[in-house]
């Protein structure tokens, strides 16, 4: 006999998804109107209702972005679409809520990627959710600035994707099983950064209730002047004038877009990322947490033991020629270029310079967010250093993104025997483990385990991820004692290296 349809129904209808393997799966609900037409780089409306039950079998297209790592039949500019998974059998309680950002830079990236499917997580006692945001030149590029009389663009419009997607979260997920109270939203560098904003956006006040940063680099918030300085140069490769520009950019083709968009970054720079608009992003994320402003919800945020390794394998888009990182580090005021590259044996040799560039972007944040965030909520913090003998033979030990391989169980899948090696596959599921279980408790409870002692000082304890779970106290102070008080801020223009 064959078993009832699954089907839930919603504010928006009713929709149908799959059991497979034990959990209940949808994929490609809306959660807003298509922003193409009219809505074209406008803030995101939210779903209108239809008729019937609506097929979510399939994962909506990914947002419209290089074919990096997405085909281009599997883009589209209508991306608005978010995936729910959690167990066949619901226990008596609502589960708590688990919601992914995806990282890429702000201009690539998508919740349909396979690594992000979430199953893992939904199985050890959660609600999972996975959300499309605008990316690039889409709603990652603040081009409000261009607008005029007749043509409107609005800022930030990834974050605003985000926010009504937990609103969709709050209003839709007791129907799947979740609780709308216990939400963590959490999420790994451009997604880890994601997290970082949405707690200090005041629109998402109350829509989430723990956070998780992996990896986040705070200095991808920018300033208007920055941003506006980029939009205009970003029309001008479109070919407009100071009195078409909006327009312009508004039917411009997808591809002519990508296009300017590659341009813009050949000649130095990257404009993706929350604008400070004084509106809907008050501040930048980093300083509203430090003034106790941003959302005080428990906290776990942390790092990976070298992050700039990738950048030397993959998407080539992190300044590491010494004149790139001179020219950052002098922006911070008197003294930094002397007193931090000093800090690191033997630079500017590659070494010492993939070490700072870890460090400026992505590790000096977790020490300047986890030391201001402590004082209102309670702050647990991680290094990752974890890499089985394949990704030590990859270069990539340590690097950027490799503790998702831990977050989403891939050393436990089908490819975990290549990615974990024969030798050691039981150490990466340990590993897996490990982190896992910490993930999910903090989302039932705010504690992730006993053994993880709250960041704060005069030890300053941190857990660190490796074949041998332990708490470091004081882990990587000397470093991080140099980097206080530098604010990083990347400038529109970098000296490209040679």
């Amino acid at each position: 006999m064959a078993s009832a349809p699954l089907r839930v129904a919603t504010n928006n209808g009713e929709v149908e998804g799959f059991v497979r393997r034990g959990m209940r799966r949808f994929r490609g609900i809306p959660y807003a109107e298509p922003p193409v037409g009219p809505l074209r780089l406008r803030a995101p409306r939210p779903a209108q209702p239809w008729d019937g039950v609506r097929r979510c079998k399939r994962f909506g297209a990914a947002p419209y972005q290089p074919k990096i790592f997405t085909p281009q039949k599997q883009r589209s500019e209508d991306c608005l679409t978010l995936n729910v998974v959690a167990p066949e059998q619901l226990p008596d309680g609502p589960l708590p809520v688990m919601f992914y950002i995806y990282g890429g830079g702000y201009f690539l990236g998508s919740s349909s990627s396979p690594p992000y499917e979430g199953s893992i997580l939904a199985r050890r006692g959660c609600v999972y959710v996975s959300a499309n945001y605008r990316v690039g030149a889409f709603g990652a590029f603040d081009l409000s600035s261009l607008s005029d009389d007749k043509h409107v663009i609005e800022s930030n419009l990834y974050l605003r994707d985000l926010v009504l997607a937990l609103q969709w979260v709050r209003d839709n997920i007791a129907a799947f099983g979740g609780d709308p109270e216990n939400v963590t939203i959490f999420g790994e560098s451009a997604g880890g950064s994601g997290v970082e904003t949405l707690m200090a956006t005041p629109a998402a006040a109350g829509l989430f209730h723990k956070a998780i940063i992996q990896s986040t680099a705070s200095g991808l918030a920018a300033d208007a002047d920055s941003v506006a300085h980029d939009a205009r140069r970003f029309a001008e490769i479109l070919g407009a004038t100071s009195d078409n520009a909006a327009a312009t950019v508004l039917n411009a083709s997808p591809r002519q877009l990508l296009r300017a968009q590659r341009k813009l970054i050949a000649e130095g720079g990257f404009p993706f990322g929350p604008s400070v608009d004084g509106n809907y992003l008050p501040k930048k994320p980093v300083e509203s947490i430090e003034g106790g402003e941003a959302h005080r919800v428990p906290l776990i945020i942390g790092s990976n033991a070298d992050e700039a390794k990738l950048f030397t394998k993959a998407i080539k888009v992190m300044p590491l020629s010494e004149a790139e990182q001179l020219e950052i580090l002098g922006r911070g005021g008197p003294g930094y270029q002397e007193r931090i590259t000093a800090a690191y044996a033997g630079y500017p040799s590659t070494q010492a310079r993939l070490r700072l560039a870890g460090d400026m972007f992505f590790t000096s944040s977790v020490w300047r967010i986890a030391q201001a965030h402590q004082h209102f909520a309670p702050v647990y913090v991680y290094q990752f250093d974890y890499a089985p003998w394949p990704v030590r033979a990859a270069g990539l030990e340590g690097s950027h993104a490799t503790e998702l391989l831990a977050v989403f169980g891939n050393y436990r899948g089908p490819a975990g025997p290549i990615l974990a090696g024969s030798f050691t596959h039981r150490d990466a599921s340990r590993v897996v483990d490990d982190v896992q279980r910490r993930w999910v408790a903090f989302a039932h409870n705010g504690v992730p385990s006993e053994d993880w002692p709250p960041y704060r000082g005069p030890d300053w304890p941190v857990l660190v991820f490796d074949r041998e779970l332990r708490v470091e106290q004081n882990l990587g102070g000397d470093r991080r004692a140099v980097w206080d008080g530098f604010r990083l801020s990347i400038p529109s223009r970098i000296p490209r290296a040679s």
